[in-house]
């Protein structure tokens, strides 16, 4: 299994820097946006957002179904 790459960021460096967070994002990178210090979101991939929201519907996510097709 691969090692998930993170990295914590203030919301001013966020705003320098979103572009290049996104790009980060889609290839699986996780940036906690943090404020005083504090995660407070997540910048995600859709992929990884699909599954979070699938799984607390209590359904598969589509990854998983597709895998199982």
């Amino acid at each position: 299994m691969a090692e998930i790459k993170t990295e914590d960021m203030g919301i001013r460096e966020l705003r320098a820097n979103l572009s290049e967070r996104l790009g980060k994002a889609v290839k699986g990178e996780i940036t906690y946006v943090t404020s005083h210090g504090v995660r407070i979101a997540a910048i995600v991939s859709v992929v990884d957002a699909e599954a979070i929201e699938a799984s607390r519907k209590g359904a598969p996510s589509q990854e998983s179904a597709a895998a199982d097709s």
